[in-house]
């Protein structure tokens, strides 16, 4: 099998293709050949050293993943060979609140993800791909979609006609804008490029801010709302945006922490969040029922990914290049096999 690894050290000159033998199913697991992996703001962080300084290494990153079963353990019943499936993010986690025993079962780190082609996997860590999807399309499905889907649906409980406010335009922010137009909801992005606003609106947001020319963009986005402040506001920014977002929101509104693009530390006033009864969530990608819900949902809608661009195996470090300059709209994908 032909895999990528972070060998020696961290740093994109440290990716370096390989070859391992290839895997034999046992009991419950299954072989799928992977056709397409996308990469995620962690899949960077973990090759650059930045999420766990500590992982070990060799690491295959990567943890979105689809392809073909091709071989099957004994015992396993969800799946057969020929069908096609996506990874699932945390391999333990099927349902229910997140655990410890969940957080070693992630794929891309600790365990060997998806820059490979071939993966060997429980047979709970795959989930069926829909029919109308590519694998390039599906290979967005497992972290970007999740987590937007666990933040505003599963976690964030939202409603039609509530108002959202999106910070950027990439694959996690792409995914909550049409997964907030499906359930009815008003939807305000931010970006550094108006020709990125205008893509986005396009796509159905009904405004957009330029936070470059307009720096204080929650005040833009609290008139938007008639000084109200927006529902709910999905956070990938971090320490850089964190404060912003509070003033944004409404009394009573929600904040979902996604990432920490500018940066993880930081000092915070807990005030407003008292003050103002905010709800500040923690969004951990999520568990296998909502990955499911969410292809029930996009198939119903025909919801189809944003992709970027899409590189050849070979040029995996060019992948992760593009995805580092911030240029991308939507999702950035690998085509394996």
């Amino acid at each position: 099998m032909n895999v990528y690894e972070i060998r020696g050290a961290f740093g994109l000159e440290n990716l370096v293709r390989a070859e391992r033998p290839d895997p034999t199913p046992g009991p419950f697991q299954v072989r799928v050949r992977v056709k397409a992996t996308s990469l995620n703001a962690r899949d960077l962080m973990m090759v650059e050293g930045r999420y766990n300084p500590r992982q070990k290494l060799p690491l295959v990153p990567n943890s979105d993943g689809a392809g073909v079963v091709d071989a099957v353990g004994p015992g396993v019943t969800r799946v057969k060979t020929g069908d096609r499936v996506m990874t699932l993010f945390a391999q333990a986690w099927q349902s229910g609140g997140p655990t410890r025993a969940i957080m070693p079962t992630t794929l891309g780190g600790p365990l060997d993800g998806a820059l490979s082609d071939t993966m060997l996997l429980h047979e709970d860590g795959v989930v069926p791909t829909p029919a109308y999807l590519s694998d390039v399309e599906a290979a967005t499905l497992p972290c970007a979609a999740v987590t937007a889907w666990s933040a505003l649906v599963t976690q964030g409980h939202l409603q039609a006609g509530d108002t959202v406010l999106l910070q950027g335009t990439g694959g996690v922010s792409i995914f909550a804008l049409q997964i907030a137009l499906m359930h009815g909801a008003h939807v305000i992005i931010t970006s550094s490029r108006d020709d990125k606003l205008e893509r986005a609106l396009k796509l159905g947001a009904h405004e957009g801010i330029n936070y470059t020319t307009t720096p204080d963009w929650e005040k833009a986005a609290r008139t938007l709302t008639g000084g109200v402040g927006v529902d709910h506001v999905v956070e990938v920014g971090g320490a850089g945006t964190f404060e912003r977002s509070l003033k944004a929101v409404r009394v009573g509104g929600t904040v979902s922490v996604i990432g920490v693009l500018t940066g993880g530390a930081g000092s915070l006033s807990l005030i407003p969040v008292l003050m103002q009864n905010l709800r500040v969530q923690g969004v951990f990608v999520g568990h296998r029922q909502s990955f499911e819900s969410l292809t029930r949902a996009f198939v119903l809608h025909d919801v189809h990914p944003v992709v970027d661009r899409v590189f050849p195996f070979a040029e995996a470090r060019a992948a992760f290049e593009h995805l580092k300059s911030g240029s991308h709209f939507g999702k950035v994908v690998i085509q394996v096999g």
